[in-house]
């Protein structure tokens, strides 16, 4: 009897839509096509979002309130920034803590301003992630394991919750995009690739400061 597994989409696809939508003013449609998503699926991500033509149509006062609500959050952006810069240094005596940034500059998702993730087929190293974005992150955590056609993805789902401490169902399953097309190759990652994220704006500029506080500090010795 042959099992389905039902999919999700990893929030970072959710949030590379939305960039889309905001930045390159793309319609349902274009978007839709770009990332090979159904236009329902794209609908609900961006609905609340309107592009630049609607925008036109906007009043002052809300072009006003719009422009006042960037300010506000590139601010709170830029406050969260200059706290990670001021903390580096007491952080920084964990040396678990200077492997995590680390870590993060050579492998995190640095593609979007609101989620902090990375994404590692060692247990250690996940497990690393995992404890440091878990102390700081003020949202939730997530955790999304891709896989191979070949491998039992209940089995990946239960062995990465019992690493991790959570529960089997917070581990989310995504089937690697190419693995129908990998016949007579060996995919080397035995428990799948396992990414462990948070959707948390202030984290985000909060990391950044600790990784370009790292940078100075291997610059300037």
């Amino acid at each position: 009897m042959r099992t389905y597994v039902r999919m999700t989409h990893p929030p970072y696809i959710r949030e590379k839509a939305r960039e889309m939508r905001v930045e390159k003013s793309l319609t349902i449609d274009e978007i839709a096509e770009r990332l090979a998503l159904s236009r329902t699926t794209i609908y609900h991500w961006v609905k609340d979002l309107p592009i630049e033509r609607d925008k036109a149509r906007q009043t002052e006062g809300q072009r006003k309130r719009s422009a006042r609500n960037a300010e506000r959050c590139r601010l709170k952006r830029q406050a969260a920034y200059e706290q990670g810069r001021d903390e580096f240094e007491v952080l920084a005596e964990d040396p678990t803590f200077r492997d995590f940034v680390c870590m993060y500059i050579g492998e995190g998702y640095k593609r979007n301003r609101n989620r902090v993730a990375l994404g590692n087929s060692d247990p250690v190293v996940v497990s690393l992630a995992a404890r440091w974005i878990e102390a700081f992150a003020s949202n939730k955590l997530d955790y999304y394991v891709q896989y191979h056609a070949d491998q039992d993805p209940e089995h990946l789902r239960r062995f990465w919750a019992f690493r991790l401490g959570v529960e089997p169902e917070q581990v989310r399953l995504q089937r690697k995009s190419n693995s129908n097309h990998l016949t007579g190759r060996t995919w080397r990652s035995r428990w799948g690739v396992l990414t462990v994220g948070s959707s948390d704006t202030p984290l985000r500029a909060r990391l950044q400061g600790w990784m370009d506080a790292t940078k100075t500090r291997w610059v300037t010795g």
